[in-house]
């Protein structure tokens, strides 16, 4: 038989309100919960981590219209408050910060990458951390008030992928924020444990941030950078960027950066100041941009990390490499392009490319808490989750807002 307190009685009979957000100037402030003793069967949040009662779950939606808007999701309200809605595995997480990916505004804007395809009102947001304040009883590697970062993929753990430890390939695949799959840009989500990674006293907008940082580690991996590696960093938005710190952190040397955004390029000399930038002008041909490459970085270089996915790019840094080097694609671009097959021939240069990552998270908390990778500056803009449309707009337009990285906030806000 269900045991309800009277303190947890009185929660449940406050109305739930049903509205939209399109713009809300300011952010939202945190209530305080009382505490409140359930069943048995499932573990409820401490009276500092649980959400107010009037606090209606809400997210970030999307359509095949390229419409972007604010309203009710789910699990609602009460399904928080009661924890009935989670399944053996599973906690619901109070998200605090996420951050806007490129493919965020890919979703929004254009309705589809390749052949992911937004179809219906989609959820959008991969890139977050919050609070655990719900805990499912099978679940024993989290409790109440654990800080989290959310890795966003859901596997079958069958199929060779998943066995072999490459489960970024998982023939499965449900991939929040990836069509059909709703994402995390919502209040309050629940999610399995397993993807559930503790950040202890990180940040909360660290920990969003581990997401893109964990691309950019696993490209690093593939692309094997090693200690005194000449690199090349084909863009400096954020992937570049974190990408940028990293190398630098592993010591490759000399690191050159090429963008099309001066203000991006004089971004990565603040966060390097050893690295060499090349802006991108227009009318460059790819051959003469590669040379111009090659020459900054003193001869031309090993290997080449192309983080934009633009074809021109991808073809400069073809040029740029070496016989026998590598030029390994981060970046994510067209569903087909033209690349100088008979420079990658002659050359014997690899042409890699790259889908999400696997196994890099943890490896991500530890770089980021011992201080080895500081991603703070590259954060440039924060809103609050009702302003969500602005956030995306202010992303989307980042050559006239110098929007680098993005953060949308819960309550509690980034801290």
């Amino acid at each position: 038989m269900t045991r309800v307190t009277p303190a947890l009685r009185s929660i449940l009979r406050q109305p739930s309100t049903t509205s939209q957000w399109r713009k809300t100037p300011t952010l939202c402030s945190s209530s305080a919960w009382v505490k409140a003793a359930y069943q048995p069967v499932r573990c409820l949040a401490t009276p500092a981590a649980m959400p107010s009662a009037g606090k209606e779950n809400i997210g970030v939606y999307c359509n095949p219209s390229h419409d972007l808007w604010v309203k009710e999701s789910g699990p609602s309200v009460d399904e928080v408050k009661s924890g009935q809605a989670l399944k053996e595995g599973e906690v619901t997480i109070a998200i605090k910060s996420t951050g806007i990916c490129g493919s965020d505004i890919h979703f929004w804007r254009h309705g589809r990458i390749g052949p992911m395809i937004v179809e219906h009102d989609h959820i959008l947001g991969h890139e977050s951390a919050g609070e655990v304040i719900a805990v499912h009883p099978s679940v024993k590697t989290l409790k109440i008030g654990d800080r989290v970062a959310v890795e966003p993929s859901q596997i079958c753990n069958k199929c060779e992928p998943c066995l072999t430890g490459q489960y970024n390939g998982c023939l499965e695949m449900r991939f929040m924020s990836t069509p059909p799959v709703d994402g995390l840009l919502r209040r309050y989500v629940n999610h399995s444990a397993v993807w559930c990674h503790k950040i202890g006293d990180m940040s909360y907008e660290d920990g969003a941030m581990l997401e893109p940082l964990s691309v950019s580690l696993a490209g690093m991996a593939r692309a094997k950078i090693a200690l005194g590696d000449p690199v090349l960093i084909c863009g400096a938005g954020p992937i570049g960027l974190m990408t940028l710190l990293g190398c630098a952190a592993a010591g490759a040397e000399p690191i050159v950066i090429t963008d099309i955004d001066q203000g991006r390029l004089d971004v990565a000399k603040e966060i390097c100041p050893r690295v060499r930038t090349y802006k991108v002008e227009p009318g460059v041909g790819m051959e003469d941009a590669g040379a111009a490459i090659s020459k900054l970085a003193g001869g031309n270089l090993k290997t080449a990390l192309e983080c934009s996915g633009v074809e021109s790019s991808i073809a400069a840094a073809i040029y740029s490499v070496k016989f026998g080097g590598k030029v390994f694609v981060i970046g994510v671009g067209k569903p087909d392009i033209n690349i100088p097959f008979m420079r990658l021939s002659t050359q014997e240069i690899d042409l890699q490319f790259q889908y999400r990552y696997a196994n890099t998270w943890p490896r991500a908390i530890r770089l980021v808490q011992s201080g080895v990778i500081d991603m703070k500056r590259l954060v440039t803009h924060r809103f609050s989750l009702e302003d969500a449309v602005s956030a995306f707009e202010t992303s989307a337009a980042s050559a006239k807002t110098g929007a680098i990285k993005v953060l949308i906030q819960g309550e509690g806000m980034g801290i």
